[in-house]
Order: structure tokens, then sequence, then C-alpha cells
């Protein structure tokens, strides 16, 4: 790695926040604030979470274009490209949804959003490894999670709570209209930032054809599936996902239908309130305690509790369609309970495809992977949330998501850990994108 003397004049804190605070803001407009717009539009559950849920593929497969970056001159021309472009289709999102046939045109759109997003994703993780030295990786990585987790905050959080203000004011249609409007004029902004607060490190495997390039993708690929046990270990990883990714695209609508439909009948702003501030402190607190838990048990040790706490607290849900309180407080407290118990839990896929699926000749590659199996995962099983909850009902659904953590749970007994992994140290899972 080399650093030029540009390099050397910008300082780190003037570009790694803002870097992924830009890379959370298109990632929760499509995966969670996308959800809730629809919702208050009227569009049913199995569609909106059909299509949402249809758009992650984008993260899924970013892995396989992510080698053929590496040849371009520059990562901050690909970053602040796919920063403007992300924000310029988010504006058209907004504009969209006065057509009569928004829900078409607004899902392309999104789309469009999804693959800049992860396009962008791959080029400004490569930029914070290339421009920075070790100690330097390891200093920052903790405003990598707090900003691309600022996103959240602001996003689910600020921008919703504003979304359920102006609904009372004007059409939801306007209402959304001005809160994507916000989130393209944001990353915009970001983006011409970007283009003077961006070390501007030149490339130094340009010279690589594209034949080579694609040559090693290939070898990366082949190693990967030829790994001991690695078809179990996929089927693991993508049933580790089963409960979450349903009760993550499902809740919120949940929250949001009306006492009349099974829902709580939340407006969007409370919503936005209990999800966006209070459940994403909750998330951010349960992967810290996650990561040191994980790394006092070890990894072995720890899963089967890791996988009993991201699912358990699920079981909020049927006690809130079971119950329907109206006390907010009730809410908020049973909500940052299951919150917590997913951040604490989720550390155990993000290590394990760190500590046994990623291990080898190919470990950053291999780690891509890992983590594109486990947006497969979620984006399967968002893709069916919506029809298997209008087939069931709430409270059917909520009890039927627990029973779905039970052959990831049997699974365990099978999988291939090492027993000396339990010696490495665990990371938190704050920083990962873990809804798709």
């Amino acid at each position: 790695m080399t650093t030029t003397a540009e390099t050397k004049s910008i300082h780190p804190m003037r570009w790694v926040p803002t870097l992924y605070l830009a890379e959370g803001l298109p990632y929760y407009a499509v995966a969670l604030v996308a959800g809730l717009m629809y919702k208050s539009l009227g569009v049913p559950n199995d569609q909106i979470a059909r299509w949402t849920g249809l758009i992650g593929f984008a993260w899924v497969f970013k892995c396989l274009w992510s080698p053929f970056l590496e040849a371009a001159s520059s990562k901050k021309l690909i970053v602040v490209l796919f920063q403007c472009i992300g924000g310029v289709s988010l504006v058209l999102v907004a504009l969209s949804l006065q057509l009569p046939m928004y829900f078409a045109v607004s899902i392309a759109l999104l789309a469009i959003v999804a693959i800049a997003s992860a396009t962008h994703d791959i080029a400004a993780d490569g930029l914070y490894i290339s421009t920075l030295s070790h100690k330097q990786q390891a200093a920052y990585a903790g405003w990598q999670g707090a900003f691309f987790n600022a996103a959240k905050f602001i996003s689910l959080g600020g921008l919703v709570i504003l979304a359920g203000h102006l609904e009372k004011q004007m059409s939801a249609h306007n209402a959304w209209m001005i809160i994507f409007g916000i989130l393209g004029v944001m990353l915009i902004a970001l983006g011409i930032y970007h283009s003077w607060a961006l070390p501007g490190t030149r490339n130094v495997q340009t010279g690589e054809s594209m034949q080579t390039v694609f040559s090693t993708l290939v070898d990366v690929i082949i190693d990967f599936f030829k790994k001991p046990g690695i078809w179990l270990a996929i089927t693991f990883i993508i049933l580790f996902r089963a409960g979450e990714g349903q009760i993550q695209t499902i809740g919120p609508l949940f929250l949001r239908d009306s006492k009349e439909l099974g829902g709580l009948g939340l407006t969007t702003d409370q919503v936005g309130l209990v999800y966006g501030s209070a459940g994403t402190i909750a998330f951010l607190a349960g992967s810290i305690l996650g990561g040191y838990f994980t790394s006092w048990l070890g990894l072995r040790r720890a899963l089967p509790w890791l996988i009993i706490a991201m699912n358990v607290p699920n079981l909020v849900f049927f006690f809130l369609s079971s119950q329907m309180p109206d006390n907010m407080a009730v809410i908020a407290t049973a909500l940052s309970f299951e919150m917590f118990g997913y951040g604490f839990g989720f550390v155990g896929l993000i290590l394990f495809i760190m500590q046994v699926v990623a291990v080898g000749k190919y470990q950053t590659a291999h780690y891509a992977l890992g983590t594109g199996v486990m947006q497969l995962g979620a984006v399967f099983f968002k893709m069916i949330s919506g029809d298997i909850q209008m087939a069931l009902g709430y409270k059917s659904f909520f009890i039927w998501v627990l029973i779905s953590a039970i052959p990831v749970l049997i699974l365990t007994r099978f999988v291939r850990i090492p027993e000396q992994e339990k010696e490495q140290p665990a990371a938190p899972a704050a920083a990962e994108q873990v809804t798709a």
C-alpha cells in the first residue's frame, strides 16, 4: 500500500465519518424506510415484502463485480460518482410518487439506488483499506459503525418521524415525496463534499487486465465451494436469518396496520420513534455485549445462546399482537428488548463467517462471499414473509417466526467450528449491514 502526500494531508476525520454515513443512508432508505412509505400509501404487505426484498439482491451479488472495480484508476472517483447516482435516483423516487404508476416506477428507481449503493460500498471499503495504515484502520473502525448506524437514526428515526408529522398536514404521497427528496439531496451533498474531502490515491492494481481479474474471480469462487462442509455452512448461514429476516420486515408493518386488521395502529412518527431511536440504541448495545460474550465463551459454546438470544425476544411481537397495548412506554420497552436480542445474537453469524467460512487462501474475498450468502438469507425470507403473514394473520405469523429458528439451532450440532477459534477476539457487529 502506498500513501501519497495528498493522503497524508487529509485527516481521516474529515472523510471517514461522512463516507460511512453516505454508505448507510441509501441502504436504510431501501431496506427499511421504503417499506414504511409503501405502508402509508396503502400497498399490501405481500407486495411490500416481495419487491423490497427483491431489490436486496444487489447486496447479495455485489461481491461478483467487486474485483472489476480494482481496474478503475481511482476509488475516489467511483465513490463520488455512485453517491451522486444514488442521490439523483432518490430524488427521482420522490418525484415518481406523483405518478399514477408510482409503485412500479419507484421500485425500479429504488433498484437503481440499491445497485449504486452496493457498488459504492465496495469502493468505499476499498478506499478505507488502501488509504489508511493498519493502525489507522483499527483506530477509525468505531467511527465506521457509529456513522453507518447514524444513518439509521437519521432515516428510520428522524425522517420517519418527520414523515409522520407531514402526513397529518398533507397527503401521504406529498409527505413521502419530501422525505425521499431530503434523502436524495443529502446524498448528493455528501458526494459533492467527498469530491473535495476524500483522499485521491491511485489504484496500484490498474495494470491488471480484465481477463486476469476474471480468472482470479473464478478461482476465488471455486476455492470457496471446495471448502470442507461448505454447503452445510451455507445452509446454516441462510437459516440463521430465517426468523430475523421475517420479523424485521413484518414487524414495522404490524405496528402501522390498523387494529381492525390485527395491527397496533401506530402512526408513522410513533414507529419512527420506537424503531429509529430506542430500538437502534438497544441494537447497538446488544451488538457490543454480544461481541464481548462471544469473546469470553468462544464461538463454539456461545453460538446456541446467540441464536436463542436473537430469536426468543421475538415473543414480544406475539405479546403485542395478543394484548394490543396502547401505552407507548410498554411498546417501546418490548421492541427495545427484541432489538437488543437481535443485536446480541447477530454477532454469532458475523463471527461464524469470519472465523469458519472466510479462512483460507482468499480470506477477504471469501468473507465477501459469506456476507453475500448472509444477505441472500435475509432477502429470501423477507420476500416470502408478506405472503406467509397474510395467510396466517399476525398472531400466528409471529409463532411461525419462532418455529423458523429451530432448524438453525439444530444445525449448530453439526457445523464445523474449530475449537481454537474461541481464542480469537470478537468484534461487535454494529457496523455490519444486517437488514436487506
